[in-house]
């Protein structure tokens, strides 16, 4: 009979390692167009703003909770939007080394 695991017995991960491991079918079916277009994805320019006034805070360690929540929201967005371009190099490299036959 097989043991329960209790969450104490499992490793630790970081939220990007489970994306990773969420997204990496998607390597598999991911088009070519799709993988282009998450390839273009960028943060606007007020974002880009925004998360440099919330950086030149932090480094003062003067955020305040709400900053830190938003700071976080930034890190996580980024952190899956560079997973999301990974996974599409890797998808264009696939179809530039396969000279184009599964576009």
């Amino acid at each position: 009979m097989a043991q329960a695991h209790s969450r104490r017995d499992l490793p630790s991960v970081t939220e990007g390692a489970l994306w990773n491991r969420l997204l990496e079918p998607a390597g598999e079916v991911l088009t070519v167009q799709a993988a282009r277009f998450f390839l273009r994805l960028e943060f606007n320019p007020d974002d880009h703003a925004r998360m440099q006034q919330l950086a030149e805070k932090a480094s003062e360690g003067a955020l305040t909770s709400a900053e830190q929540d938003e700071i976080a929201a930034y890190e996580r967005v980024g952190n899956l939007l560079a997973l999301l371009k990974s996974k599409a190099r890797q998808r264009l490299k696939k179809a530039s080394s396969s000279n184009g036959s599964k576009r």
